[in-house]
């Protein structure tokens, strides 16, 4: 059964303690349309620009991942530059620029309509919540969230919430969420 990945495809930059590398292929979606492709079909919903490599396509075809959801649109694609600290768990954004990303409004084919399984990756809750009134009864739907939303969208988050299965969270998110220190 497939999967349907909705969410950001970028550009990144990423440093570690050790190294650096630019022009990588990044984004909620983009990650996790690869893991759900080690399982299961996956299609995928967002928006790249113009200069988006036609080899990372090439790519996501290699894995079996339906990319008749991705838009593409002039301008340039959502890039990110972040550097990540010893631990491999902390990071930094170094600079961010959101571009054609900037004015997603994810569209489905209607082939995707009807999937079952669903994976809203990080993306506003408002942009998840019309994801969800596109679709036609999911069996299981789960969500990505992080800081951002959590401090400047709560009452869209508390209302996707009730729509979906599994919410996912690390720790600091899940603490900001709760307001509990001890989870």
């Amino acid at each position: 059964m497939p999967v349907l990945v909705v969410g950001s495809i970028a550009i990144d930059t990423v440093k570690t303690p050790v190294e650096e590398h630019s022009d990588l292929l990044g984004g909620s979606a983009s990650y996790a349309a690869l893991a759900a492709s080690f399982f299961s079909p996956v299609r995928l919903v967002g928006v790249v620009g113009d200069d988006f490599p036609k080899s990372e396509f090439d790519f996501w075809k290699s894995r079996k991942i339906d990319a008749h959801g991705v838009q593409r649109v002039s301008g340039k694609t959502f890039r990110w530059s972040g550097e990540y600290s010893w631990d491999l768990n902390t990071r930094e954004t170094r600079s961010i620029n959101l571009n054609v990303f900037e004015n997603f409004k994810p569209m489905l084919p209607k082939t995707y309509r009807h999937t079952d399984f669903v994976l809203l990756a990080n993306i506003a809750p408002s942009l998840q919540a019309h994801v969800l009134e596109q679709m036609e009864r999911p069996r299981f739907v789960v969500a990505d969230t992080m800081d951002l939303w959590i401090e400047t969208a709560r009452p869209d988050l508390d209302a996707l919430l009730q729509r979906v299965d599994l919410l996912i969270l690390n720790d600091s998110e899940a603490r900001e969420m709760t307001k509990e220190t001890s989870l």
